[in-house]
């Protein structure tokens, strides 16, 4: 069970809507490496993991990328809020006003709809940390290139501290696999997977 908190994790406060900026943005609601593709992953892969530690480092980072996703969803409202006709034309945004009006909607920048198939969840311990380890580069890395579009602080001070979330994240991860893999080496786990003998 998770209780709300009202506030977002860091303060969004942007004063002047864009919505070119915004269209950029919505990939990391939305796109392939998004904050709704972490959340759902991670909070899936929780329920086959063995180790409690491993699950619990899920159901944490897992519930913090549902702040993010609140985060990105509230920059994309702020950057489209009370936009003119003429603002919507200028950003080239009316594709997406026409599907959506100023609605969030999950879907990249290039406006492909959030689908499942962006989430891995194996069942495995090290082919789901290694996903989780990628999966939080991929998330840095976006949101680099986000950074190179922006000159707005107002924006860009919310994105950085996305950004840092997940270079933490991905430590953490790494530790998740450190420990993952000291206690399967200990069952001599890479020479021979007792599940496989049926004898």
């Amino acid at each position: 069970m998770w209780a709300y908190e009202k506030k977002l994790q860091y303060p969004i406060r942007i004063k002047r809507p864009n919505a070119k900026l915004a269209q950029i943005i919505c990939s990391q609601y939305g796109g392939a490496d998004g904050e709704l593709g972490a959340s759902l992953r991670y909070l899936s892969q929780r329920f086959s993991m063995p180790y409690a530690e491993l699950k619990g480092l899920l159901t944490d980072i897992g519930t913090e990328e549902l702040g993010h996703l609140e985060m990105v969803g509230t920059i994309i409202y702020q950057l489209t809020r009370d936009l003119s006709v003429e603002e919507i034309k200028k950003a080239g945004f009316e594709q997406y006003f026409v599907d959506h009006t100023t609605g969030v909607y999950p879907s990249s920048a290039s406006g492909v709809p959030f689908t499942a198939a962006y989430l891995q969840s194996k069942g495995d311990v090290l082919t789901d940390l290694h996903e989780d380890l990628a999966a939080e580069q991929k998330a840095r890395t976006t949101y680099d290139n986000i950074l190179r579009l922006v000159d707005d602080p107002d924006v860009a001070d919310p994105i950085k501290f996305l950004r840092e979330r997940e270079i933490v994240h991905y430590q953490r991860f790494g530790e998740g696999l450190r420990l993952a893999t000291d206690r399967l080496n200990s069952k001599n786990f890479y020479a021979f997977n007792p599940s496989f003998d049926k004898k």
